[in-house]
């Protein structure tokens, strides 16, 4: 027998893995079909035992998140994955049987006598893309809007992150049968027939581009979606603020803390900011002063992750090397002085003086490089948010109310955050989700059971039928009187 050779074996691997995803698809339809509505206590009871397996095997996923990453926190993975995870799922558990209670609504006086609500139904099957950045949370996340909300659903992780699919795999699978909830893995060849699945909804978390071609396969099969991309995140430091004042330092240690949390490689991370040009050389002194107090060193530091993989490492020079070669101002946050050869370490760089054309300024970066941007009126800082694509997340620093509202009144994102970066995300009582190119629906909490829900309007009317005065053959007295009261 001749060998098979490796290009073919992995054709063979990747039609069996979409055969199996397929045939896991049928199944959970057919899991739904033959119970369409869990009660508010099984709901809880799988949430409950999600919380607990997350709890047992955070060691486990720490480590296999560590492996895809190279170097990944664990603090990080702890206080931006586990504890986000936990406290969605408490948050969802204790408010469960409020969610699910039909909504009594009005009927109008023309219907009476009648009684009308809003139910809130499962969908059916949800579809899941996760991104690789943070693997957990965003596979968690999710599942547990889609579990509170009375669902089935088939998980597609990162084929970046291949350790923490297995150990997520292992863990789901030890909690539920696969016609629940199952983890699918594979190349882009198999999360490109995944988002052709007909789900009854689907939640993709990426990149804008591939967001494009997963809705575009999503609406052959009517299937709603939704997008949660990125994009240029603005962090705007007010110009009333004063370049010797405490609050540059506050701005600073701040926007140093989003930017270099997973190394920059977060979907809300601060991608620029715009500055006064009277507080540009102060803001720059402070972010050295934070940065290097929250990471002195480097290269053998636990608490500074690498670069997932060689592609995004050698995408991250090539931005830097562009922006070098056409004169930008490039500062390397490197306190240690060290050398980073054999490593997917990218130190903290604060750019400054770059120019439109540069790459820098041209797309999301996804990583632990901050261009300065400069503006003399505040106007003008809003123009430039409002001349770019609508962003996931904006940040404004400064105490002057008015500059305050005209963010908010003035500019479109995702989610906004005054004096602060990222935080807004792990809020179990604010929806996430994006705008125009970062994004479109929403999940978390109430928005997230709302996502995954049909909301079911329901008429209820009993014998008696106040609308056969209205049925044919139309005319006569009382119509016309009904007219005279109703249409006016």
């Amino acid at each position: 027998m001749s060998p098979v050779s490796t290009a073919t074996l992995t054709s063979a691997q990747e039609t069996a893995t979409i055969a199996a995803m397929q045939q896991l698809f049928s199944d959970q339809q057919n899991d739904f079909a033959n119970a369409p509505f869990w009660q508010a206590h099984q709901r809880i009871e799988r949430l409950e035992h999600l919380q607990a397996a997350l709890l047992a095997e955070q060691e486990m996923l720490i480590q296999a998140i560590n492996d895809d990453f190279g170097r990944r926190s664990a603090d990080e993975t702890r206080l931006a994955e586990l504890l986000p995870s936990i406290e969605g799922i408490k948050y969802a558990k204790k408010r469960i049987r409020k969610w699910m209670r039909p909504s009594r609504r009005k009927v109008g006086l023309a219907f009476q006598p009648a009684k009308a609500r809003v139910e809130y139904q499962p969908l059916g099957v949800v579809g899941i893309i996760v991104p690789w950045n943070y693997p957990l949370y965003l596979a968690i996340g999710p599942l547990v809007a889609a579990l509170a909300a009375g669902n089935r659903a088939l998980i597609k992780m990162s084929e970046f992150t291949p350790n923490t699919a297995a150990a997520l795999a292992k863990l789901i699978g030890n909690l539920f049968p696969a016609s629940e909830v199952a983890i699918i893995t594979g190349e882009a060849e198999v999360a490109a027939e995944f988002s052709k699945l007909p789900f009854d909804h689907l939640l993709f978390t990426g990149g804008t581009s591939i967001g494009r071609h997963v809705m575009r396969a999503a609406a052959e099969n009517l299937t709603p979606v939704t997008l949660e991309l990125g994009g240029k995140s603005p962090a705007i430091i007010g110009h009333g603020t004063d370049g010797n004042s405490i609050d540059i330092a506050t701005a600073a240690e701040r926007i140093a803390f989003g930017k270099a949390l997973n190394a920059g490689q977060t979907c809300v991370a601060p991608d620029y900011v715009l500055c006064p040009e009277h507080a540009k050389d102060a803001l720059v002194a402070e972010l050295k002063v934070h940065l290097t107090r929250m990471y002195p060193t480097l290269l053998n530091n636990p608490d500074y992750t690498w670069i997932i993989n060689n592609k995004q490492f050698d995408r991250l020079h090539g931005v830097l090397q562009n922006a070098i070669s056409q004169g930008a101002n490039v500062i390397s946050v490197n306190p240690a002085n060290e050398s980073f050869t054999g490593t997917r370490i990218i130190p903290p760089t604060l750019i400054t003086d770059a120019t439109e054309d540069m790459d820098v300024l041209q797309s999301e970066i996804f990583g632990p490089i901050l261009p300065i941007v400069t503006y003399r009126e505040f106007s003008e800082a809003l123009t430039y948010v409002r001349s770019g694509d609508r962003p996931l997340a904006l940040y404004y620093f400064g105490a002057n109310k008015t500059e305050q509202n005209a963010v908010l009144k003035t500019t479109h994102s995702g989610g906004v955050c005054i004096n602060d970066t990222v935080f807004h995300v792990a809020q179990d009582d604010l929806p996430f989700g994006g705008v125009g190119a970062s994004g479109m629906g929403h999940y978390h909490g109430h928005e997230g059971f709302l996502t995954f829900s049909k909301a079911r309007a329901v008429l209820r009317k009993g014998k008696l039928n106040s609308a056969r005065f209205v049925y044919p053959p139309y005319g006569g007295k009382l119509l016309n009187t009904i007219y005279k009261l109703f249409i006016r």
